[in-house]
C-alpha cells in the first residue's frame, strides 16, 4: 500500500470502487467514529439534548444544536426529528450516513458505511440489524488480508420502512417506501414499494395494503416540510 494518493483513494471508496481501506486517513476516519460510538454507548443516563449531541458526533454533523428551553420536556421537543437510537450501536465512518426524520434504530445495529447508507424518514429498525456497504474481492490473491483492496455500494432504504430484528442488508440495495422485512432476512436485491419481504435470500411474499393515510401523519410531514 506504498505511494498511495490518499485523496483519489478516498473517491475511490465514495464512488463504490476498489480502494484501500488501511491507509493511515481512513484509519483515521474510522477510528474517529468508533471513539464517537464508544461515547455514545457508554453515556449512561443523559438527557435527550445530550443523547443528540453524541448522536451527530458519531455522524460527523456540526449543526449546532437550538438554544436550551425553559423546561426539560419543551427542550426535548426540540429533537423531535433527530433519529432515537439504542445503544450499543456500531458506524463505520458515520459521515456517509443519511438518516430521515424520526428514524429509530434499536440495539446492537451495525452500518459498514463505505459508501452511503440512506434511511428514509419514519423507518423502525429492530434490533441486531446489519447495514453492509462494504464488501471485498471473490480473488482471495487480490483480497490480500488487510494489505488488499475492498469495495463497496450504497445503501438506500425509504421512508416509512420497518426492519424485524436480526436482518442484514447487502450493498448495492435499494428498498422502496413502506416495506416489511421479516425478522432474519438477508435482503441482497433490490425491493418494491409497500411489500413485505423475508427469507435468505428476501423475496416478497405479500403486498401491503395502504389504508387512507393517519390525518396525524399529514400534519407531521407537512410540519417537517416547514422546518426543513
Amino acid at each position: 500500500m506504498e505511494n498511495i494518493d490518499e485523496d483519489e483513494n478516498l473517491a475511490n471508496m465514495e464512488r463504490g470502487e476498489l480502494y484501500y481501506a488501511f491507509t493511515p486517513r481512513l484509519t483515521a476516519k474510522r477510528m474517529r467514529c468508533h471513539h464517537a460510538c464508544d461515547r455514545f454507548n457508554g453515556a449512561g443516563e443523559v438527557d435527550r439534548r445530550r443523547l443528540v449531541e453524541l448522536w451527530r458526533d458519531v455522524l460527523g454533523d456540526k449543526t449546532p444544536l437550538p438554544a436550551k428551553a425553559p423546561t426539560q420536556e419543551e427542550d426535548d421537543k426540540l429533537f423531535n426529528g433527530d433519529a432515537w437510537v439504542d445503544g450499543p450501536i456500531k458506524v463505520d465512518y458515520g459521515v456517509n450516513m443519511r438518516i430521515g426524520k424520526g428514524v429509530y434504530i434499536n440495539f446492537n445495529c451495525t452500518f459498514l458505511d463505505t459508501c452511503v447508507i440512506s434511511i428514509g424518514a419514519r423507518t423502525l429498525i429492530g434490533p441486531n440489524c446489519s447495514f453492509f456497504a462494504a464488501t471485498h474481492p471473490l480473488d482471495p490473491f487480490l483480497r490480500n488480508g488487510t494489505q488488499g483492496p475492498e469495495g463497496g455500494a450504497p445503501i438506500t432504504v425509504g421512508e416509512d420502512c420497518w426492519f424485524g430484528g436480526n436482518v442484514t442488508v447487502l450493498g448495492g440495495v435499494t428498498i422502496g417506501r413502506g416495506v416489511t422485512v421479516g425478522a432474519g432476512s438477508v435482503v441482497t436485491k433490490d425491493v418494491p414499494d409497500f411489500v413485505v419481504v423475508a427469507g435468505n435470500p428476501a423475496r416478497v411474499i405479500r403486498q401491503i395494503e395502504v389504508k387512507a393515510p393517519d390525518p396525524r401523519l399529514a400534519i407531521a410531514k407537512e410540519e417537517e416540510a416547514a422546518s426543513s
